[in-house]
Order: C-alpha cells, then structure tokens, then sequence
C-alpha cells in the first residue's frame, strides 16, 4: 500500500475506529513483514510475526494486514481504508 493511501485512510473520519485495533501499513522485506498498528488504547506500535495484540498472537503479515490468532481462532485484520 503506498503512503498516500495510508495518509488518506488515516486521515478520513470513520476509516479508523478508535477502540479497536486498525492497521495502518505493512512494510520491510516479503520474508520479513512488519506491521504499523494503531491498537484500541490509540498507540501505534510495531508489530511482527510473533508478537501479541489485541489479546492475540500475530501469525502472518501480508501486503493486506495481519493474521491474530486468538482464543483458539484466526482472524485476519486488513490494512485501514483497503
């Protein structure tokens, strides 16, 4: 996703709920990915494949978002305004 359509989702009213957690880009290497996420609390962190957010762990990271597994279950979370 390029800068301009994440600067444009993250400034757009509804695109970005604040109390849950949104992405708001994926970036670094393919074999690598990293995610730039704005959890419910309205912190933007770093995340990357093992980390835990929003009670979950991060299983995968695409160029669309992220996959948490939580409680058992996989929920993919796409890229803000995608």
């Amino acid at each position: 996703m390029s800068n301009t359509k994440v600067g444009s989702a993250a400034t757009q009213q509804g695109v970005i709920r604040k109390n849950q957690i949104a992405i708001l880009g994926v970036f670094g290497p393919k074999d690598a990915l990293r995610a730039l996420v704005r959890t419910s609390n309205g912190r933007v962190k770093q995340i990357e494949r093992g980390d835990h957010v929003a009670s979950g762990e991060v299983v995968a990271i695409d160029d669309k978002g992220i996959i948490l597994r939580q409680r058992g279950r996989t929920k993919r979370i796409d890229i803000a305004g995608s």
